[in-house]
């Protein structure tokens, strides 16, 4: 197995966390970010040759192209780009405040974006590489009470997916990862939720209290064994555009998707009669 050099934003718990515990396990060299340092202090410790930690808040599009540029020179090639960093927020739309919609969006959104702008003349210059961008089940699927949290994974998808088409000729890989539901930090004690207005009580956009009390049951997936699909989907050629990871994310997935073909399929004939006549 060779050795690949991994850049990974937000690894101080979730999935960057279990990616990172893995790659360093099998002999990896793995570029973390974190806001928090101490929060890794013992990979670290126990890989100081193989681990560097950079502090990065990456709602900072300067700093995040710093922590790129001085990653490349110093390593002097990075095969992995993991954009990972980022975070829940539930509530009705109305009741996000201005400020809280403004960093999901900062932090999921444009911060991906910067993250993936910055890697790619590198990438481009050394004629290879492999984004993987972490999105979610809900990049494609939509429930109530996660209004910004969507927006900013259908967004990032969009985002990506171009990407991977403009980059393709320089040897340039895009996977756009969407989990399901797992058992990480990122569900059960980072999420945000937005102050109550006392008008959704008892409404559909209150549903996810259910889903984020563990005395209602575990989400079902192994953060663990996705990490490792994420790792293996890297040795896939070409790389996949999409890797669904979970029982949950792929019935989901396709329930919606179906039910979307077909009412794009039903509405064929009012779309046709919007286009200009044809002569003759």
């Amino acid at each position: 197995m060779a050795q690949r050099t991994w850049l990974i934003t937000g690894v101080s718990s979730g999935f960057g966390r279990h990616l990172t515990e893995q790659l360093l396990e099998r002999g990896d060299r793995v570029v973390g970010t974190v806001r928090r340092p101490e929060a890794v202090a013992d990979l670290a410790a126990r890989f100081p040759e193989m681990f560097t930690v950079e502090v990065l808040d990456v709602t900072d599009p300067a700093a995040v192209r710093a922590v790129v540029d001085r990653s490349f020179a110093t390593l002097g090639r990075i095969d992995v780009v993991v954009s990972n960093a980022g975070y829940g927020i539930f509530g009705a739309a109305e009741e996000l405040s201005d400020a809280q919609v403004e960093h999901v969006i900062a932090t999921n959104l444009t911060g991906s974006i910067a993250l993936i702008r910055s890697a790619l003349p590198h990438l481009r210059a050394q004629g290879s590489g492999r984004v993987v961008q972490l999105s979610s089940y809900g990049g494609q699927v939509a429930f109530p009470g996660n209004s910004l949290y969507h927006a900013t994974k259908w967004g990032i998808e969009g985002f990506a997916e171009s990407v991977a088409a403009e980059v393709a000729p320089f040897g340039i890989g895009v996977t756009i990862v969407e989990p399901g539901g797992a058992r990480t930090e990122f569900r059960y004690a980072s999420a945000q939720v937005a102050e109550a207005i006392p008008a959704y009580a008892g409404t559909p956009a209150r549903s996810f209290e259910r889903m984020l009390d563990p005395a209602n049951g575990l989400a079902p997936g192994d953060p663990a064994r996705m990490a490792a699909a994420i790792i293996d989907s890297v040795d896939v050629e070409p790389a996949p555009l999409r890797l669904v990871l979970g029982s949950q994310a792929q019935a989901g997935l396709v329930a919606t998707l179906r039910a979307r073909l077909a009412d794009y399929e039903q509405q064929a004939d009012s779309a046709a009669r919007t286009d200009i006549p044809t002569q003759g």
